[in-house]
């Protein structure tokens, strides 16, 4: 599936309306991929529940991939027509690596990655899959409560399964919600209002993407043994995947949460690998001269034909800049610079051999020919026209600004003379996502519009100059400069917003004291009309009585 899909805009889903369950007719084939290791008897439980599945057997394939058990796992009496068990491939070991085994012996055109500790409810696998067939770009989880771990047989979870009634097999008070999961997209409308961040919650154990997604996302990191699923997520997002909780996907998850239980641990673990992995965390990137495995911003410079002094100027202001963690992409006919005898003052390739001599010992500066045509897994491209110069904050600046409403793609003009000249920052997510909707004869940035926004702006405002009016770059001075000016705004930030929590709390008073007046004020008036009411009552009373009391005045006074 290609153009003619829903276009989601950032990432609410609300535009697709997924078939009920049992009234629609599957036709994709999804193969569940179970990562295993010392857990048999819970594997065993596993397979039977998918085999009592809703979703059509023969669309439906099983991997279980032992991750190296001694002795090695061993299929239990009930399990799915289609099931296999693989070894893990050698050379590696833990979740993502037999994850990965798994994915590349699969078959299906739908990955549905599934814990060995778990038992699926019966519409389980449909429920998730429903989704599939109206995107190619989803990526679906499911909902799990974390029960005692008190098995139950591989028959009475067969049974219950097929049967309809997974949720009786444990007393539901004494299962345990997943706390952050749902607490996450309880904030967010089910995940609807996250336009960037909902890979936050990808969580592998139970999950579903198209394979084709996955490949171009480049599979599981092979080299974590945790924080894969967020790292996946990450990666996910930046191809324009589309996250959707399914509650209707509901599962027991056999045991306690271990994450919940050791969180400070994992948090310990994780947040050093995920950091060099994932730019969005910006909070885990606070060293101000540090470089990364994956760039925040990646600016690709197209230098065929530029004289060595305009691309000196390009290459050096934006790393002299902030943020640090950039790259740049220089795009030329590198392979034309053979070794061959050459006149080195009159070689007509002079310029791009001295381009190439300035910068191929640096870690930040890439060459190639061709660009791809999108720079993920960073977070944003900046198409920048060699000959212009960023002022040392100008991507600072221009990210942030992109973010203050999720723009895809912010068109920056650099000279309106003649022909016009404009850099462009480029959200990866929103490119990625655009590519995989745009039709045949569409505009890209028609898509992109659509489901992030495009935006123009101009240069001399962001601090973009011409070469020969840039003044060199001062690395030291400049980042003492610039670091100085960082701090004083966060300074400030600190103090706005210790300042807005005050005024939050103070406004909170007042509206708690405005409430107890109109309270006051309701009742008063509620007293205030039973007293008239009662007066009116009262001069009914003596205007009943009146020829009485006249009559009683007369008896009484001579």
């Amino acid at each position: 599936m290609k153009a003619g899909q829903p276009r989601v805009r950032f990432n609410d889903y609300g535009i697709i309306t997924p078939p009920a369950l049992g009234r629609w007719r599957p036709s994709r084939t999804v193969s569940v991929v179970i990562p295993a290791w010392r857990c048999q008897e819970k594997l065993d439980l596993t397979l039977a529940a998918l085999a009592g599945q809703s979703y059509p057997a023969e669309l439906m394939e099983v991997v279980v991939v032992d991750d190296g058990n001694t002795p090695p796992l061993r299929l239990p009496e009930i399990v799915p027509a289609r099931t296999r068990l693989i070894q893990s491939r050698p050379g590696g070991w833990g979740r993502a690596w037999a994850c990965q085994s798994g994915a590349d012996a699969a078959d299906g055109e739908i990955v549905h990655w599934l814990d060995a500790d778990m038992i699926p409810f019966r519409e389980h696998v449909e429920a998730q899959l429903r989704w599939h067939h109206l995107a190619d770009y989803l990526v679906v989880m499911g909902a799990l409560r974390f029960a005692p771990e008190r098995l139950p047989t591989a028959q009475e979870v067969h049974a219950a399964v097929s049967g309809g009634y997974a949720d009786k097999l444990f007393e539901w008070d004494l299962t345990q919600r997943n706390d952050w999961f749902e607490d996450f997209i309880e904030r967010t409308d089910g995940l609807r209002d996250c336009p960037v961040d909902a890979y936050n919650v990808h969580v592998g154990a139970t999950a579903t993407v198209s394979a084709e997604l996955l490949r171009a996302a480049g599979g599981m990191d092979t080299s974590l043994v945790l924080g894969e699923d967020t790292d996946l997520g990450w990666r996910l997002s930046q191809q324009g995947a589309v996250f959707i909780p399914d509650a209707a996907a509901r599962s027991w998850h056999l045991g306690p949460d271990t994450v919940a239980r050791r969180e400070k641990e994992v948090k310990r673990y994780n947040w050093p690998h995920l950091a060099e992995r994932i730019p969005e965390l910006r909070w885990l990137r606070t060293h101000p001269r540090r470089t990364r495995l994956v760039p925040y911003v990646d600016v690709v410079v197209d230098v065929a034909g530029l004289p060595f002094e305009d691309v000196r100027a390009t290459v050096d202001g934006v790393l002299a800049g902030v943020p640090h963690d950039v790259t740049v992409t220089l795009v030329g006919p590198w392979r034309e610079l053979t070794p061959d005898r050459r006149s080195p003052l009159d070689d007509p390739l002079l310029d791009l051999r001295l381009a190439r001599a300035s910068y191929e010992n640096e870690s930040r500066v890439r060459f190639t020919e061709v660009a791809a045509e999108v720079s993920a897994p960073a977070m944003f491209r900046l198409r920048l026209p060699g000959g212009w110069v960023p002022a040392p904050d100008t991507l600072q600046r221009l990210t942030a600004h992109a973010d203050t409403d999720f723009a895809g793609v912010l068109n920056v003009v650099l000279s309106g003379h003649a022909d016009l000249v404009f850099a462009r920052l480029e959200r990866t997510a929103a490119i990625s996502r655009g590519l995989r909707l745009v039709g045949r004869d569409e505009d890209l940035d028609d898509v992109v519009h659509a489901t992030f926004g495009v935006r123009w702006t101009d240069g001399a405002m962001w601090g973009f100059v011409p070469a020969a009016e840039a003044a060199p770059p001062r690395a030291n001075a400049d980042a003492a400069k610039w670091e100085r000016e960082a701090a004083k705004w966060r300074a400030e930030a600190v103090k706005w917003k210790a300042t807005a929590a005050a005024q939050k709390q103070e406004s909170a008073k007042w509206k708690a004291e405005s409430n107890e007046w109109r309270r006051s004020a309701v009742q008063f008036r509620r007293e205030l009309g039973r007293l008239r009411l009662r007066e009116r009552r009262w001069r009914r009373a003596m205007l009943a009585r009146a020829p009485f009391l006249r009559a009683v005045k007369r008896a009484l006074l001579p």
